[in-house]
């Protein structure tokens, strides 16, 4: 049984994410292979790009009901935790299901759009994930879509108006930003999650 597996799903992202974990001595593979996914005591959902095609991916791999049935923490990443939502507003896609709700493009507010840079978390309720972390630390954004504040929010981002940056449905976690480029904090946040 694998430590760790991500969860190919085409993004730009794997590599950076590997050597993340690798740092923190998980030598977690890569796979699209329902049964190494299933296996594994904690699984990552990286995504970059677009989500319709990321779901398109899933599908043509035969991923998307191994994904919903898994028991152990799921962590997604950015566009990989858009996707546990039912929709995204982005070319109107049918996402995982997991996670109540809608993803929308962020609110005109002024701010450019993308969303891209760094940002404080406000922490709205207790989640190990985020054990060590600080009110002042920074972690790194790059989103267009959004997820509002919902009861499965456990940490919100401030972007012209409140923005879900963490959720939580049982297993199924999810942070908006990237925590593979968010330095020490982001390490922290990881460490955090193979220990969960």
């Amino acid at each position: 049984m694998s430590d760790a597996v991500i969860i190919d799903s085409g993004g730009a992202n794997l590599a950076s994410l590997r050597f993340a974990l690798q740092r923190l001595g998980s030598d977690a593979a890569v796979s699209s292979d329902a049964a190494e996914i299933a296996g594994a005591r904690r699984v990552l959902l990286p995504g970059v790009g677009a989500a319709a095609d990321a779901m398109a991916r899933l599908k043509s791999r035969g991923l998307v009901d191994s994904i919903r049935n898994l028991r152990q923490p799921l962590l997604g990443i950015c566009l990989g935790m858009q996707l546990l939502y039912q929709h995204s507003d982005e070319g109107d896609t049918e996402c995982l299901g997991i996670v109540p709700g809608r993803v929308q493009r962020i609110p005109e507010h002024g701010l450019p759009i993308p969303q891209m840079g760094w940002n404080v978390c406000t922490e709205l309720r207790d989640e190990p994930l985020l054990r060590g972390v600080g009110a002042q630390d920074y972690f790194y954004f790059v989103h267009s879509y959004a997820a509002p504040v919902s009861p499965d929010t456990v940490a919100s981002v401030d972007y012209g108006s409140p923005l879900t940056a963490v959720i939580r449905r049982d297993n199924f976690i999810g942070v908006q930003f990237h925590p593979e480029r968010s330095a020490a904090v982001g390490s922290r946040l990881l460490q955090n999650f193979l220990e969960l």
